[in-house]
């Protein structure tokens, strides 16, 4: 996967998969927050949002199990862009 290719995607769609009170500290501007115990229920939500979708967290870990969750529910071009720091750094990048 290559993040920045993803993020330069003008129809990419981020989503950040941290709680509530994390998202409010600090998060990729433009991002959707949709923690990662509602995950299970808001697939048809995810359907509905453009491609690619890139999750982030912390550290990755949870934007992985996400990915694999709604890769296994059939949803395509869905990656786990890590740590939402890593995703700001690669948005920083393409400026």
């Amino acid at each position: 996967m290559d993040l920045l290719r993803l993020i330069n995607d003008p129809h990419a769609t981020i989503v950040d998969v941290r709680t509530p009170a994390e998202f409010q500290g600090g998060h990729v501007a433009g991002s959707i927050n949709i923690p990662l115990n509602e995950v299970p229920h808001r697939v048809d939500e995810f359907r509905q949002m453009a491609r690619p979708l890139i999750l982030c967290c912390a550290s990755g870990n949870r934007s992985g199990q996400a990915t694999y969750f709604l890769e296994q529910h059939g949803l395509e071009e869905v990656y786990n862009g890590g740590g939402w720091l890593q995703v700001n750094h690669a948005i920083a990048q393409k400026a």
